[in-house]
């Protein structure tokens, strides 16, 4: 199938034993190797790492450690003609980010946070990527009264100039979703994380990325989100995938729940030649129904559909869109769309 001039990547967590808040795994687990070799088997070049993905137990390691096994993963991404897209930094597990990471109530956390932080930028250095995504997974309170919100977001600038500084060659991609784990999520939308790249030291250097299902969450549409970041010239990347609702975060396969949404992402993606300013990534898993011989075709689903979508984009009948647009008659360019896509 053509690419379109797009290039795709996935997180190895996308490949998972289908555990879920209200029940244990139902598939065995796949080693990181195996999901490796399966990359190219179904179209993708690149890998999204957090960076215990990319070294395990690294707060256990020495710096020299950690430059030595990142290196190693370098080659074996080399061996297998694949790239890192990014790395991020898992800072919502640890027993001391239990209350958040940067914007902790205790300064032990914090100091964690930007040490830990460090690492990972390391890490992504060692990788050959110039990219890392901080998703702000645990940065916002369960009560509004027990932090300072105000603070909150002085501690964010602090956390990134930090960063900034610390990798000059580094640019930041902020993933904001506006609950999950927190109740009560301090960077919620793609505009709150465009205007906390403002305020750092380098804004050239921080920027942004939309998951679609985050933006549902939020309320908002995903394809809206990205055009506000593309306008700021701060869509980074993308984690493509579709949420029934507002519900937990499901992170579905791209367009199974709603094509036509799934078909206005990729239309304002490649309307602003998205394919030249960065990598489609996809955050999607596996149905917990699925069996293990067939857990990775949400994957591929996924891939497929976006190209699809891609098609019927470009053989859109602009000229008629437009007439539509500029005679005001929305009907006939709902009509439009919807028998587009129905065409196969």
């Amino acid at each position: 199938m053509d690419t379109f001039g797009y290039t795709f990547s996935f997180g190895p967590w996308n490949i998972h034993e289908g555990a879920d808040p209200f029940g244990p795994p139902v598939r065995p687990t796949v080693a990181f190797e195996q999901k490796l070799a399966l990359y190219k088997q179904l179209g993708f070049d690149a890998v999204q790492f957090h960076d215990d993905d990319a070294v395990p137990d690294l707060d256990h390691k020495s710096a020299a450690q950690i430059e030595a096994e990142a290196r190693a993963l370098k080659q074996k991404l080399d061996d297998h003609g694949l790239f890192a897209e990014f790395v991020a930094p898992r800072l919502w597990e640890h027993p001391l980010t239990v209350d958040g990471a940067y914007t902790s109530n205790s300064a032990q956390a914090r100091a964690y946070a930007l040490e830990r932080s460090h690492k990972m930028l390391d890490i992504a250095q060692a990788l050959g990527t110039r990219l890392v995504v901080l998703w702000y997974a645990r940065e916002g309170t369960y009560q509004r009264e027990a932090k300072d919100a105000v603070r909150a977001v002085d501690q964010l600038v602090a956390a990134l100039d930090d960063m900034l500084e610390y990798a000059p060659e580094i640019r930041i991609a902020i993933e904001p979703k506006p609950n999950e784990p927190m109740d009560l999520a301090y960077i919620p939308t793609i505009g709150h994380a465009i205007a906390l790249g403002f305020r750092t030291r380098a804004p050239e250097r921080v920027g942004a990325l939309v998951e679609s299902a985050h933006a549902i969450l939020a309320g908002l549409d995903p394809a809206d989100e990205m055009a506000f970041a593309l306008a700021y010239d701060k869509l980074w990347s993308v984690h493509l995938n579709d949420q029934n609702g507002l519900k937990f975060d499901q992170d579905r396969a791209f367009g199974s729940v709603n094509l036509r949404r799934a078909f206005d992402q990729v239309l304002v993606l490649d309307s602003h030649r998205f394919y030249e300013k960065g990598v489609i990534g996809l955050d999607v898993k596996a149905l917990r129904t699925q069996p293990a011989e067939l857990a990775h075709k949400h994957l591929a689903n996924s891939r497929e559909t976006f190209l699809w979508l891609v098609e019927r984009v470009r053989s859109l009948d602009r000229a008629v869109m437009q007439e539509c647009i500029d005679a005001r008659d929305y009907e006939e360019l709902d009509r439009l769309i919807i028998g587009h896509l129905m065409r196969c």
